[in-house]
């Protein structure tokens, strides 16, 4: 999937696909000025969060897209999907302010599809502020905010339609995981898809480039980490259900790679 605008924005991401009778995908697009369940307006959340999110490039030999990311750390340490770097030989990050920075790799979790990857010349960014997805009900408000289709900054709103889904990104030909289609129909190669447990189901749009980004409450605190969305049949586009990896468990996940890969430095 790609979308050319003005410029030319290609590459948009590709989206993770649930196996069975829907497909799943990932991302969202628009800003709404209404006000949160938490008493705080959509458009004070987003302009306090944005800082915290980047868009991700990357490259392999089998081509070339985009996800979004959270940043952990004011020293570059930043938390995506593991689909969205896997098999990538460049990554660059693009931060809220429009400044870039290549990145490496620290590490990447297939199974839970959590990546930990790490920005280089750079300091004093500002990290997100992680709140607890255990504290979620069904109705709380949330953000959806990254990068679909290579549209950088993106905000959507929405409610935690659900909790506690089981969802399988596939990876076959033909079906696409949120962040880089490097491969046609959006698979790339023979990577098998992450089961994911007790994911936060959102009707906050999400499309092809938000994995990686951010699910955020009405307090401004990220909750979750886009990761998926269902289509019918072959459409790419949302239609209402979108899954997060409940910050949670993306933490523990994150916290493990960052340990195994001996990086440390400011918070």
């Amino acid at each position: 999937m790609a979308l050319a605008l003005g410029a030319g924005a290609a590459g948009a991401a590709g989206a993770v696909v649930l196996t069975g009778p829907e497909s799943v995908l990932a991302s969202p697009t628009v800003v709404n000025g209404a006000s949160s369940a938490s008493g705080g307006s959509v458009s004070k959340i987003a302009a306090a969060v944005q800082p915290s999110v980047v868009s991700i490039a990357a490259r392999s030999a089998e081509g070339e897209a985009s996800g979004s990311g959270v940043i952990l750390r004011s020293d570059g340490v930043i938390l995506t999907n593991a689909h969205v770097v896997d098999g990538a030989s460049q990554v660059v990050v693009k931060f809220s302010a429009g400044k870039s920075a290549p990145a490496t790799i620290l590490g990447q979790d297939p199974s839970t599809d959590i990546a930990v990857i790490k920005a280089g010349g750079v300091s004093g960014l500002k990290p997100a502020t992680l709140g607890d997805s255990g504290a979620l009900v069904v109705g709380d408000s949330v953000l959806a905010m990254g990068s679909p289709l290579g549209l950088d900054g993106s905000v959507t709103a929405g409610i935690v339609s659900a909790l506690n889904r089981t969802i399988n990104e596939g990876s076959d030909e033909g079906q696409q995981q949120p962040g880089l289609p490097f491969g046609p129909g959006g698979g790339r190669g023979q990577q098998q898809g992450a089961t994911i447990t007790n994911a936060i189901q959102t009707d906050a749009a999400i499309n092809p480039g938000n994995s990686g980004g951010a699910l955020v409450n009405g307090s401004g605190q990220v909750i979750g980490i886009n990761t998926a969305i269902a289509t019918t049949g072959s459409g790419s586009g949302n239609i209402g259900v979108g899954f997060a990896i409940p910050i949670n468990s993306a933490k523990k996940a994150a916290d493990a790679i960052i340990a195994d890969s001996g990086s440390v430095g400011s918070a």
